[in-house]
């Protein structure tokens, strides 16, 4: 998995949307029609597959 990064002013207006709280999520894709974030938490754990979500931008 590549490294997430933080999300853009568009992009936080998206997942809170969605209901998600931009600071406790990382971007990893960008693209046309959705967004794909991952947790900052699960980022923290040791072992496991950290949490994705895949995200609509048309509401």
């Amino acid at each position: 998995m590549k490294n997430g990064k933080a999300p853009t002013r568009e992009q936080k207006k998206i997942m809170r949307a969605h209901g998600l709280v931009p600071e406790n999520w990382l971007v990893v894709k960008n693209l046309p029609d959705s967004l794909e974030v991952v947790s900052r938490v699960s980022l923290k754990k040791v072992g496991g597959k950290p949490r994705t979500r895949a995200i609509s931008k048309s509401l």
